[in-house]
């Protein structure tokens, strides 16, 4: 079969190359997390279908270039528009195969996911400019050329949203575009393909193979005519791309994983602070940003500790599709496990688990409670690495100095979280926190203008507004002398 009937619809579940549907000899089982049902049968797709899918893009890049920002843009405005036209479609496939909550794929991922393509449209043709300056009479000017074609390797964990948020820069930018999704996630990203066509969008422009890293995405990211590669995942698969872009020297950009402290100090709105910790557990705690570290200073930490458990024991945990439930399922047996697996060593060390703990018996399956683990050894996994479930824990501080210590204190810097009622104080400490993104007394507050990424091991690069150009296009700069010139 190379559909999956889903919602109602039948989703093809072949690759996407050059315009057309292309079978592999072999293919996968895609699950749902909501009750490990099966969904379809995917392409699994190699180092056959990855050549057939770059050659499609080279081949229609010269064309894509040509168009310029403003005959790109109209384009990618058409394929805005279609997504909001498909929300309701793109929101319950998306939750039948990711798991998380149909409310949130309704109200905000697949809007954001349709505003990802407009906004770096527009910006690609109204405000990715630099200012002319001069250099002993010569003038200087500005550009972003087309580079090529882009490798997109996406997660599972917002699926269509993070893949936009490539796709949309690559493609103003003016290059073509390969996209492997995650191979848990799937069906968004051929529904996706479907909708460029609709879009008028022209064959070989945008290319849609699935399979699993270790075969497409090995092939992708070796692959001699890959102009720039952009990855979202997990530090050792960042390790292994970068090993493949290092034989053809290949630009990459990696957002990668996260350890991200939440700071909670004495002059903190404990109810606000208790507020944005149960936050924390949003799309079951699978969320790279994450405020999974509370550092909370010792004088606060007993009232604290005692509104965030009355919070965070009114979470509903249940069927992503009703809307009274706040967290769903876990992605996958595999992920489970592995979440599993950090909260049993930890309690085999000894740490102290004084909220969930373990799978959810009632609803079975997938369902890991949200969890808090209460001042766990410093050095221990559970605080150094990234676990990507609903796993927070609970440390406290007794000096602005300590606490920036053990915030700063993991190999990751992709966000931070501090609460703190004075703002020179918050200032303060924001100066010297080692994070991408922090936010003061909120969360989770983005804007496509703004800079995104992470430091240390959470990545290299930044995207959003022109950043995300300087690395999808080539920078140029022309020098004109005010000599020679006949006219």
């Amino acid at each position: 079969m190379s559909k999956a009937h889903v919602f109602g619809v039948d989703i093809d579940t072949r690759h996407f190359i050059g315009g057309n549907r292309i079978a592999s000899a072999e293919t996968y089982t895609d699950l749902s997390p909501i009750d490990m049902s099966e969904l379809g049968q995917i392409s699994r797709g190699g180092k056959q279908e990855i050549d057939l899918a770059v050659q499609a893009a080279k081949a229609a890049f010269p064309a894509w270039a040509a168009l310029g920002p403003e005959g790109r843009g109209k384009l990618l405005f058409r394929l805005a528009d279609l997504i909001e036209e498909n929300v309701e479609l793109l929101a319950n496939v998306e939750t039948l195969d990711n798991g998380s909550l149909l409310r949130s794929h309704r109200r905000g991922v697949m809007p954001r996911a349709a505003m990802n393509i407009r906004f770096f449209a527009d910006w690609a043709m109204n405000q990715l400019s630099h200012p002319d300056f001069e250099t002993r009479g010569h003038t200087n000017k500005i550009s972003w050329d087309p580079s090529g074609v882009a490798a997109l390797i996406t997660p599972w964990n917002a699926p269509l949203m993070l893949a936009t948020w490539k796709i949309g820069p690559a493609l103003a930018a003016g290059d073509t575009v390969v996209l492997k999704p995650a191979e848990w996630t799937p069906l968004s990203a051929s529904l996706f393909a479907d909708l460029t066509i609709e879009a008028g969008i022209p064959a070989g422009v945008f290319n849609v193979v699935f399979g699993f890293g270790s075969e497409a995405g090995a092939a992708l990211t070796a692959h001699k005519d890959i102009a720039r590669i952009s990855f979202t995942g997990s530090v050792p698969t960042a390790k292994i791309i970068a090993h493949a872009a290092a034989d053809n020297l290949t630009p990459v950009s990696f957002e990668l994983g996260g350890k991200s402290p939440l700071l909670v100090f004495e002059d903190a709105d404990l109810e606000l602070a208790a507020q944005l910790a149960v936050e924390q557990y949003d799309n079951a705690g699978q969320v790279c940003l994450s405020g999974t570290r509370i550092l909370v200073h010792e004088s606060v930490a007993a009232p604290f500790a005692e509104k965030f458990k009355e919070r965070a024991l009114k979470i509903k945990q249940g069927d992503p599709r009703d809307e009274d439930t706040d967290i769903g399922p876990q992605i996958h047996p595999v992920h489970f496990d592995r979440i599993k697996g950090f909260v049993n060593r930890a309690k085999e060390s000894g740490a102290s688990i004084v909220m969930g703990g373990s799978e959810n018996q009632e609803l079975g399956g997938l369902y890991f409670k949200p969890t808090l683990v209460m001042n766990p050894d410093p050095l221990s996994e559970i605080v150094t690495s990234e676990v990507f479930g609903p796993v927070l824990c609970m440390q406290t501080f007794s000096t602005d100095q300590e606490a920036l210590a053990m915030a700063n204190g993991t190999e990751f810097g992709l966000a931070a979280v501090v609460v703190s009622g004075n703002r020179e104080h918050a200032e303060q400490i924001t100066k010297n926190l080692v994070a991408g993104t922090i936010w003061v007394n909120c969360f989770f507050v983005r804007d496509l203008r703004a800079p995104f990424g992470g430091s240390k091991k959470s990545g290299i690069g930044r995207d959003g507004g022109t950043w995300s150009f300087d690395f999808y296009a080539d920078v140029k700069n022309t020098v004109y002398s005010p000599n020679g010139w006949k006219e």
